[in-house]
């Protein structure tokens, strides 16, 4: 072989002749952050987005990370957790939002708004149906960009918080489903469970996501049987093959349904709706002929819930009976374990900031993430989703073409 074919086969070998990512022409010297953790102020919300070990992880990358004293005192960290790993513990809400990106779980209230500065950053959720017109507005007006967790995916195109935060709330359910059949007096004092001799739990899982997959495995591993019921085939065999065992599984037929919910113990409803409300699968007549001292679990109940008989609750006021069945309708059930979810909310948080560190900031992050633009719905006070725009009658343009612009 001659030198110059050996040349050639060298080079062809080489990741010259692959597709290559578009190389974008800008300054990706690492910056140092300063990141802000205010406390949160949302009903009920006892999550902290950065667990001490995180912070601490930051810290030695160079980063700033001031928290507002008590920001983790519902997920059970002390301040000096946080201090001892080089956190700077501040004691003014106002204080906190000087910082250049402010992570959150909860999204801002209006006066949180309030506090924020041009070109901030805010990294939080959105909760799309319980926003107004004004909270836009508002956020518009501090030409400031945001970014909402639970719609940024990762490479394989899955939703990482959401799943995390699935996982957590699929096992708590069949925990929580637990303790209500014990109890004298909203169950029949049962054992959840199979034992020998008899009759094992029955569990009615309605959705085959991530809710119903480890609602599902957290049932089997107590040795109850369970009923998946879903309108997509393809999730029943996912589901299915998740689990590596094979499980009564069919299509929301109300027939079928209404024989299985007689029975059933537990009833989990897990459906998700991609837009707007879940749709009502079970109707109160359903409901109604269930037996006494079964247990609902309505993990749809953020989106409106998939019961007819479901109404929202809290954590202290968690239940209520209706034909002797009892309703469990809290809508952020992750909440309930904010020590466990904090830290996977740590586990996603901080590679991202670790990675906007290392590209140089938040704008050089958006340029060449793709999965953290599908997150952003607003850039330095420009909408950028259509489907917020159209809902509030504002003016939006598409992140993509903000983005080109700048190159």
């Amino acid at each position: 072989m001659s030198n110059g074919q050996n040349g050639y086969l060298q080079f062809s070998k080489s990741d010259q002749l692959l597709p290559q990512e578009e190389i974008l022409d800008f300054d990706r010297k690492p910056s140092n952050l300063t990141i802000g953790v205010p406390k949160e102020t949302s009903f009920q919300e006892c999550r902290i987005p950065l667990v001490p070990q995180a912070i601490g992880l930051l810290v030695a990358n160079g980063h700033q990370v001031m928290l507002e004293s008590g920001a983790g005192k519902h997920a059970h960290f002390k301040d000096e957790d946080f201090s001892e790993v080089g956190a700077q513990i501040v004691y003014s809400t106002e204080e906190v939002y000087k910082a250049d990106i402010i992570v959150k779980v909860a999204p801002p209230s209006l006066s949180e708004i309030e506090m924020f500065r041009s070109r901030q950053t805010l990294l939080s959720s959105l909760h799309i149906t319980a926003q107004n017109r004004e909270f836009f507005e508002k956020m518009m007006n501090k030409k400031m960009s945001s970014i909402a967790f639970e719609f940024i995916k990762d490479k394989t195109g899955s939703f990482p918080v959401i799943k995390a935060m699935s996982e957590i709330v699929g096992t708590a359910s069949i925990f929580i489903a637990g303790k209500y059949l014990e109890s004298s007096d909203y169950g029949k004092g049962t054992l959840f469970g199979g034992f020998p001799g008899i009759s094992p739990t029955e569990v009615v899982i309605i959705g085959s996501g991530s809710v119903a997959e480890y609602a599902a495995r957290a049932a089997l591993g107590f040795g109850a049987q369970i009923k998946i019921f879903d309108n997509s085939l393809y999730k029943l065999r996912r589901i299915q093959n998740a689990l590596n065992t094979r499980v009564f599984t069919s299509i929301i037929q109300p027939a079928v349904l209404a024989r299985a919910l007689k029975t059933a113990d537990v009833v989990i409803g897990a459906i998700h709706s991609s837009e707007g409300r879940t749709p009502i699968i079970v109707t109160e007549e359903m409901v109604r002929q269930m037996k006494y001292g079964a247990v609902i679990i309505d993990v749809s109940i953020d989106q409106g819930g998939c019961f007819e008989t479901s109404a929202i609750t809290n954590h202290n006021d968690p239940v209520f009976r209706k034909y002797d069945v009892t309703h469990y309708c809290v809508p952020n059930i992750a909440s309930k374990v904010p020590h466990t979810a904090s830290y996977a909310f740590s586990n996603f948080f901080t590679p991202i900031l670790l990675k906007i560190g290392d590209v140089g900031g938040i704008e050089n992050m958006i340029k060449i993430d793709f999965g953290i633009r599908q997150g952003v719905y607003l850039f330095n006070g420009t909408l950028t989703r259509q489907y917020i725009g159209n809902y509030f009658h504002l003016p939006f343009q598409d992140i993509e073409l903000l983005i080109a612009a700048m190159r």
